[in-house]
């Protein structure tokens, strides 16, 4: 079996990652999310970082409610959810 490092240099790997850039379809999985998500220009990109955005405040909501954090993990997970609301608008 071929290892991840092995596989990235393949050849056809390669070509497949040339091919996508020139169709632009978008790896989201290795770009950094923009500040504000509303400065994009393209809907479906708005969309896709939009619902990422919601998966993490839904992620972190669910995980303010563990009776087993403190005050200060509480706030702090609420400040990063604010911090999400604010950029999802």
């Amino acid at each position: 079996m071929a290892r991840n490092s092995e596989k990235a240099q393949s050849m056809l790997f390669r070509f497949r990652a040339a091919q996508a850039a020139d169709a632009g379809i978008l790896d989201i999985g290795r770009t950094r999310r923009p500040r504000a998500i509303t400065t994009l220009t393209s809907i479906p990109l708005c969309e896709k970082w939009r619902g990422q955005v919601l998966k993490e405040i839904s992620r972190k909501v669910s995980k303010i409610q563990e009776p087993s954090l403190s005050d200060f993990q509480i706030r702090d997970l609420n400040d990063e959810i604010n911090k999400l609301m604010r950029e999802k608008h």
